[in-house]
């Protein structure tokens, strides 16, 4: 889909840009059509130009287009919202080579970029492919081998989310680690089945135990082994069925996504090894199915974890956590500069923020402004939520160190933050994404379906970092 990005064309069609109340900074020409077809250059909104002698003429390319305005809406955007707008123009605009007007004013790399993102389409499954679409001449000053990286690293993380999970188990899972690894002369090492016993990682193996494919924890590393250490850890639960405690039927339909965090680690992962940032980067995957069969863990089931804890099952729903927390300790052990967890984990993050803004928690004051300022400047939106430490005595149980789940049902995304916690104390920074991984509508940058989350923020902290002079 990268493709639809051209280096460059002689030929292209020109593309304004213009907000709300601002026609007149059209050329002339092109203004009594907008005013004649009631184009308010709503933010997204596409419209097309006729030639000069009206709808009829044809061109060299006999499209009877001169070329096509895109609304940039009234302006409360911030800069990078705007230039994203252009993925658009990627479902608007008719085949041919197009080019946004210099003077729009929108940041290069984002407009690209967001063109590209709004040209995705899942077509794996179908007979018929799409036709093909409109083409965009890189945006004069942008980045084009980063923007290319960028976009194919969200089209990764939305690809295997969109994958259903006939095709997309565990070992699905490492399959698609493994072939990013290969791009990358990373190493991949992997442990699967009863091996997890006898490394030690009990809550991975007793989660996936019940599937028909074995659980397992992938672990890449790549870069030099005496740089600064960024370890990935992303839950890839390839189906969650809720276990013993299973999820009603309409619980299940969005399933296949539980592996969102996994999909989006290795989305970053391949946006750092793609940028050679000078890191020493690790990318720990638990992936396991929730299944359901005789030997399946239970509620009420007491499990010891890598760190020595014992978890009361309080609930097989809440499973997340517990491959996250033996691959938490086990990362932890290395004492990373930056410790980084994403995972599909709680309901109560979307009830508290919708499917768009995820939440993020850390104790780390200059990490989280860090990810704050990326998340606005790149419009990838992020919002910290707190690691609010009385709530953690909800977590006690009678028979156990810990429950993987509270009695009462409140502020559950921060309860399971709580939960993880507990399982990090050396790491330099750690920080916690609780993502959804999935959007439900259309959007200028991409269709309903597996969506990448926070990826490109995080990135930019990592570079900003590990760039410096």
């Amino acid at each position: 889909m990268t493709d639809r990005l051209l280096s460059a064309s002689p030929h292209a069609k020109p593309v304004h840009a213009v907000g709300e109340g601002e026609l007149d900074r059209l050329p002339a020409a092109a203004r009594p059509w907008l005013h004649a077809t009631g184009f308010a250059a709503g933010a997204g909104a596409v419209a097309l130009l006729p030639g000069a002698a009206g709808a009829g003429e044809t061109g060299p390319d006999e499209t009877g287009l001169a070329g096509a305005v895109l609304g940039l809406g009234a302006g409360g955007g911030s800069a990078a919202q705007r230039a994203l707008l252009a993925g658009a123009l990627a479902q608007a605009l008719p085949e041919g080579d197009w080019a946004l007007d210099a003077a729009s004013g929108l940041d290069p790399d984002l407009a690209a970029l967001g063109f590209l993102l709004g040209s995705y389409r899942f077509e794996r499954y179908l007979s018929k492919p799409a036709k093909p679409g409109a083409r965009l001449a890189l945006p004069a000053g942008a980045d084009e081998a980063f923007v290319r990286l960028a976009a194919e690293s969200v089209f990764l993380v939305r690809d295997l989310i969109n994958t259903p999970t006939n095709d997309l188990l565990p070992d699905g899972i490492e399959a698609a680690v493994r072939r990013v690894a290969a791009e990358f002369g990373a190493e991949v090492s992997v442990t699967e089945g009863d091996a997890l016993l006898v490394a030690n990682l009990p809550m991975i193996h007793a989660v996936g135990r019940a599937s028909s494919v074995a659980p397992r924890l992938i672990d890449l590393t790549w870069g030099p082994a005496d740089a600064p250490r960024v370890t990935l850890v992303g839950k890839g639960v390839a189906f969650d069925t809720g276990g013993l405690d299973i999820k009603p039927a309409s619980g299940m339909l969005l399933m296949k996504k539980d592996m969102g965090g996994a999909a989006n680690v290795l989305g970053l992962a391949r946006l750092v090894m793609g940028s050679k940032l000078p890191v020493r980067l690790r990318v720990l995957i638990p992936a396991v199915e929730n299944a359901i069969s005789a030997n399946s863990f239970r509620p009420g089931d007491i499990l010891r974890s890598r760190l020595g804890k014992s978890v009361e099952i309080g609930n097989t729903d809440a499973e997340g956590r517990l491959i996250l927390a033996d691959a938490l300790a086990l990362a932890d052990e290395e004492a990373p500069e930056i410790l980084i967890d994403m995972a599909t984990l709680t309901g109560a993050a979307r009830v508290a923020l919708g499917p768009d803004l995820p939440p993020f928690f850390t104790d780390d004051e200059t990490l989280a402004g860090e990810i704050a300022a990326a998340a606005v400047a790149l419009h990838d939106p992020l919002w910290r939520l707190p690691l609010w430490k009385p709530y953690a005595k909800n977590l006690a149980s009678k028979v156990a160190d810990i429950n993987n789940v509270t009695s009462d049902g409140f502020a559950g995304s921060v309860t399971a933050a709580l939960f993880l916690q507990g399982f990090v104390s050396k790491a330099e920074a750690w920080a916690h994404f609780d993502v959804y991984g999935w959007r439900p509508q259309a959007g200028p940058t991409g269709p309903a379906g597996g969506e990448a989350q926070g990826i490109r923020a995080l990135f930019r902290v990592f570079a900003d970092r590990y760039t410096r002079s």
